[in-house]
């Protein structure tokens, strides 16, 4: 079946799970979610432009329409064809250390926090060399990772995966898919509580990606100033890791900060590095991408100027200048790890009149209270003043901070007290809208 399908797909311009945009001569796989069926629309997609459609379902077969193609379930097929693809383009598993192996090398990259800014560095450092293939967004999910590969070219010469995980067996499912040579967990923390149950099944679930690469002999390339990685990675017996850090000398690739102003400022070797990116937890990231880039030869200038030049968007670690205030725009995501870093950061950050906006954490499960409570007593620790948390889950803890319901609630505070003349520091899950609010400022 997988290779009739493969066929097909050949024929075809790309792949679409989605009716409402089917590019000219595209391979059509119906998907089913809990609120829809994609079997129904495909016989839209074809008219839509769509060269062949992929069902589950045979009632939406038209008879004698060479053009359907029935598999037993979309999205394992959506799977299995990127697998297939993969094998015919990338570079066999074992054999990623060979700079003579012919074909596509594939990273895959995964962690609590980092990860997207890590594909987007890695991505920009070895573009400098390579036709890179990378995630696009945060398309890290199981329809987002095949989709990705579907889109490799022979012309490709790297591919970067993010894989993204909130359940156990997440990782396991992604890198079965995208089998990558080299692994990259980027940091393990507190996120995602509810579906992993525990700080451990958070570990257990990133470090399916050490288990792969242990299985099929692949490179690991860890932050060896991270306790939990390090002993993930001795307690599965895996061997000669491309190291980064900041702690010891004895490191492949070391990086120190310089200051503390508005954006990332460090040195590597003997590189003084000026980023536009905000926050010094940034600097793991940044020498993540080194790593990368050193393991496949991109030159230290091009490293440097990658890195750079390279400038975040998507509300991750954002520098706004409005017309009355400066802010610190980080609303994509949170959770304990990240929330704290930011607080941190924004610290020890060199600037007047300092305010924090903080939305709730979510996904936490039944240690939400104390989560939220903690990072209530680290605002307090650091003694700032001006703070505006949003969310029930700062509500219930009874922070001495005004606290909103919602973010509809803390716009109509801001539009009866106008903030001017401030660094402010915007910081909560995606699901709070804090993203919405810069233009109130």
């Amino acid at each position: 079946m997988i290779e009739e399908l493969y066929q097909l797909f050949l024929q075809c311009s790309g792949v679409t799970t989605d009716s409402r945009n089917c590019p000219k001569d595209s391979l059509f796989i119906a998907l089913k979610g809990d609120n829809f069926n994609g079997n129904a629309f495909a016989a839209k997609a074809l008219e839509a432009g769509c060269k062949y459609v992929v069902i589950d379902e045979a009632e939406y077969m038209q008879e004698g329409d060479g053009r359907y193609f029935l598999v037993k379930n979309g999205l394992r097929a959506l799977q299995q064809l990127a697998n297939y693809h993969r094998q015919k383009l990338g570079i066999p598993l074992g054999k990623s250390r060979s700079a003579h192996t012919k074909g596509i090398p594939i990273i895959g990259i995964t962690g609590t926090n980092g990860k997207t800014t890590t594909k987007e560095l890695t991505a920009a450092v070895l573009s400098k060399k390579f036709n890179v293939l990378y995630t696009q967004g945060n398309l890290n999910n199981s329809i987002g990772v095949p989709l990705t590969l579907l889109r490799m070219k022979p012309e490709h010469q790297i591919a970067i995966i993010e894989m993204g995980a909130s359940h156990p067996g997440d990782i396991q499912e992604l890198v079965n898919v995208a089998e990558p040579n080299i692994g990259l967990i980027t940091n393990v923390g507190r996120a995602h509580l509810l579906g992993f149950g525990s700080f451990e099944g958070v570990k257990r679930t990133k470090g399916e990606l050490y288990d792969f690469i242990k299985a099929t002999h692949g490179e690991v390339i860890i932050n060896i100033d991270s306790a939990d990685l390090m002993q993930m990675f001795f307690l599965r017996g895996l061997e000669n890791p491309i190291t980064y850090g900041t702690k010891t000398d004895d490191v492949d690739v070391k990086g120190s900060i310089v200051g503390h102003g508005a954006f990332l400022h460090f040195q590597w070797q003997s590189n003084d590095i000026q980023t536009k990116l905000i926050g010094d937890y940034n600097l793991s990231n940044m020498l993540a991408a080194i790593a990368i880039g050193c393991r496949y030869g991109v030159p230290a200038a091009d490293i440097c100027d990658a890195l750079r030049n390279y400038e975040p968007h998507n509300n991750r670690s954002q520098l706004t200048q409005t017309a009355h205030n400066t802010l610190i725009v980080d609303a994509y995501n949170a959770n304990p790890t990240s929330m704290k870093a930011a607080i941190d950061n924004f610290y020890r950050l060199q600037a007047d009149n300092k305010m924090l906006i903080l939305g709730e954490m979510r996904e936490l499960g039944a240690g939400s209270s104390m989560e939220h409570r903690q990072i209530v007593q680290l605002i307090q620790k650091y003694d700032f003043k001006d703070v505006l948390l949003v969310g029930e889950e700062f509500i219930k803890v009874g922070s001495p901070f005004h606290s909103f319901k919602d973010v509809s609630a803390l716009i109509d505070y801001i539009r009866q007290e106008p903030q001017q003349n401030k660094t402010i520091l915007i910081k909560g899950s995606n699901g709070t809208k804090l993203f919405t609010i810069p233009e109130f400022l």
